[in-house]
């Protein structure tokens, strides 16, 4: 697919890797709808950057625990950018949680919005994606692979993304590739303090940090480059699930 002149829609665009996503797709020269839930003022720097590079650039809010608002926001980012290509579903949250504290209203949270969301703007973006032969992409996480004692609300919902890309990819098929990027260690926690970061660069078999870079990098290449690749999850972590 030539990204020029594309539409996508990114989810969770106003902060962290959604943010560094949408800027990255404008750059190879898509239009780019920006959702956001809480985080305007990100969105609406990015939307700036967009703009700055020539591209369309639309802000669109929703509440993606709300499955009907969910399904609804690719039929908004479509009237707003005269059709939709493209959508990378990358909202978001990451709570560590002791097995003693987890709630069924922390368990909710954290499924309803990094797996159930994901299936319904999927299911709403589904006419929208075959009619132009488009993309999708799901940002899942090293977690899904890996079990985190103090994250197992987080690393369900990513091993859940992971066999939800499976069956999109199935379900969409032919007219559509559906891929996962599962980033590792790319953008640590912001409360992680320099010797957690330091000993995370450390026990990483390349020796140190992702960028957002470097998730950005995918996610253009199975937009861009995967026309035969779908149903995949391409991991993005410096070599950690081999350590």
């Amino acid at each position: 697919m030539e990204l020029a002149g594309r539409r996508a829609l990114v989810t969770g665009a106003g902060r962290r890797l959604g943010r560094a996503i949408a800027v990255g797709l404008a750059q190879a020269g898509c239009h780019v709808g920006l959702h956001y839930h809480g985080s305007r003022p990100g969105a609406e720097e990015a939307a700036a950057a967009i703009r700055a590079l020539g591209r369309e650039a639309a802000l669109l809010q929703a509440d993606l625990r709300d499955a009907d608002a969910a399904r609804l926001l690719p039929d908004a980012a479509a009237a707003a950018l005269g059709g939709l290509d493209i959508l990378v579903n990358s909202a978001g949250i990451l709570v560590q949680q002791r097995l003693e504290d987890v709630t069924p209203a922390s368990w909710d949270e954290t499924l309803d919005l990094n797996l159930r969301a994901y299936f319904f703007v999927a299911q709403g973006a589904a006419p929208h994606l075959r009619r132009a032969h488009g993309r999708l992409v799901n940002l899942a996480d090293e977690a899904a692979f890996e079990p985190w004692p103090d994250y197992i609300p987080h690393g369900v919902s990513k091993a859940g993304v992971v066999m939800l890309t499976q069956g999109l990819a199935r379900a969409l098929a032919p007219e559509v590739t559906v891929n996962a990027v599962a980033p590792g260690a790319v953008l640590l926690p912001e409360a992680w303090d320099a010797a957690t970061r330091a000993r995370f660069a450390r026990t990483t078999p390349l020796r140190r940090l992702g960028s957002p870079d470097d998730v950005v990098q995918a996610v253009r290449y199975l937009l861009a480059g995967g026309d035969y690749v779908t149903g995949t999850t391409l991991i993005v972590d410096g070599g950690r699930l081999i350590r």
